[in-house]
């Protein structure tokens, strides 16, 4: 009986083994969570190329971000897909270049006012995003910031295109004011409790006094709300992966910014007031706004990355930074001053390489390499790609190549790409071709469909001061070439 007992006994302590075993043992289509990092992808605005320390800025304070660089890799040759707010987003999330998004340019709808507000051109309904291949893999997915791809009752609504949570501007023109009177969370309307500013109304210079600055203010300021939000998504998702697309509206004009960080700068700039005469709010300082709101933006990132440390996620969250174009040329914005672009020629809306190179960082301890800097020549309409092969989907038909491995120092097995191809159709019509150290641009196509190619040398002439076209005709023919096969 001793014998039968001990057997027994033997029996069932194999029995909990086995379904403890079984418990935690992931099949194919349910993967360990740990083997799934939480994402997070911040989107700056209108930030160009060389507004960070660490790309080089000198005037403007950047701690948070210039520390991200230093624990992570920063890209030295990394482009938007295109050089305005709205086709830029739809790149980013579908993975399509200019040549095949049914998005390419910035097709505003409706007004400024509340009453008037109707949003931009929405993303199709077929549209395949970022967001739709990682709910396949059980991600909880959020857009906290600026969409811009059409209102909650159109086809562009982005709870229609895979995401879970939804909070900001719908509309960009409504981004045009950093106090709106609401904002939409799910695609209900958010008020704020403070009233509609005409935010493109002038002051004019003969009689407006300090006082009259104060009429662009408000109580409630939106990107503090979206901060409070993408934290607490990130809080409510800790314990499921994550992907959170966090499309900030800084430093976009207009120059508004809680009063706080403009006295940061105040008295280390000679500045005059600005008076709107180029749209968007009038600001007393507009020099110390505009480094104040990058400062201030700064500020935000450090939270995010304060709180995914303090819940213990920082060694499985990747997180990116990056910027949908490069600086803006209006809105009392002086781009000069703070060699926004790095000395690079064009700014946003333009294909030269002020533009549309960007700033773009990448933070993930224990994967990707701290202080790392890669000349790796990649788009942001590659970021779908890469996360499809981070994660394991398999993606829909896209333009992208997947840089993960040069996130992860396997740069001997990162893909080579024969160009990048960007088609913009407004500021005249414009096109451009990297290939290689080659950059061929064409500009005036809407009054010149067969206007001819410019050709640089970006491997000694980065600036774009000598067009060299004349005397490399096989290589336009090849420009020719992938137009004809990439533009539908």
């Amino acid at each position: 009986m001793k014998k039968f007992a001990l057997f027994v006994n033997l029996l069932f302590v194999l029995a909990i083994q086995l379904a403890c075993n079984t418990s935690v043992r992931p099949t194919s289509d349910q993967p360990k969570k740990s083997a799934l990092p939480n994402i997070i992808y911040i989107y700056a605005d209108d930030l160009g190329y060389g507004e960070l320390g660490c790309y080089g800025q000198t005037k403007i304070k950047t701690p948070h971000l210039d520390r991200m660089a230093s624990e992570g890799m920063r890209f030295t040759q990394h482009y938007t897909s295109t050089p305005v707010c709205a086709p830029a987003r739809a790149m980013l999330l579908t993975g399509l270049h200019g040549g095949h998004s049914t998005i390419r340019g910035n097709v505003e709808l409706g007004g400024f006012p509340d009453s008037a507000e109707r949003g931009q051109a929405p993303l199709h309904a077929k549209a395949i995003t970022i967001a739709d291949l990682l709910k396949k893999k059980g991600y909880g997915t959020g857009i906290i910031g600026k969409w811009g791809l059409g209102m909650a009752n159109t086809e562009g609504n982005p709870q229609l295109h895979g995401f879970d949570y939804s909070y900001g501007y719908l509309d960009q023109k409504q981004a045009h004011n950093y106090y709106p009177t609401h904002l939409w969370e799910n695609g209900k309307w958010d008020s704020l409790h403070q009233p509609f500013i005409d935010v493109h109304r002038r002051l004019d210079p003969a009689t407006a006094v300090a006082a009259d600055f104060d009429y662009f203010k408000g109580a409630v300021y939106a990107p503090d709300k979206m901060t409070e939000k993408a934290e607490q998504f990130i809080r409510n998702r800790k314990d499921q992966p994550f992907f959170l697309y966090l499309p900030y509206t800084i430093p976009h004009a207009s120059l508004q910014v809680p009063d706080a960080w403009v006295e940061m700068y105040k008295g280390q700039f000679d500045e005059k007031p600005y008076y709107g005469q180029q749209g968007y709010a009038s600001t007393l300082n507009p020099l110390s706004s505009y480094a104040g709101m990058i400062s201030y933006l700064d500020a935000q990132v450090g939270k995010i990355l304060s709180l995914v440390n303090e819940l213990g996620l920082d060694d499985n969250t990747l997180i990116f930074f990056s910027s949908d174009n490069g600086a803006t040329f209006n809105g009392g914005v002086d781009a000069g001053f703070f060699n926004s672009v790095a000395g690079l020629r064009g700014l946003k809306m333009d294909l030269y390489e002020g533009g549309i190179r960007m700033p773009f960082l990448a933070r993930w301890p224990g994967k990707i390499k701290a202080g790392e800097v890669s000349d790796l020549v990649s788009a942001q309409y590659d970021v779908l790609a890469t996360l499809a092969e981070l994660t394991g989907v398999e993606a829909p038909p896209n333009d992208g190549v997947s840089f993960l491995p040069t996130l992860l120092g396997k740069n001997s097995a990162q893909a080579t790409r024969e160009f990048l191809y960007f088609e913009y159709p407004e500021k005249g019509g414009q096109r451009a071709i990297r290939m290689g150290n080659w950059k061929a641009v064409k500009t005036g196509l809407k009054a010149n469909p067969a206007a001819p190619w410019q050709l640089y040398d970006l491997s000694v002439d980065i600036n774009e001061t000598t067009d060299i076209a004349s005397r490399h005709p096989n290589l336009l023919l090849q420009f020719d070439a992938i137009v004809a096969r990439e533009l539908h």
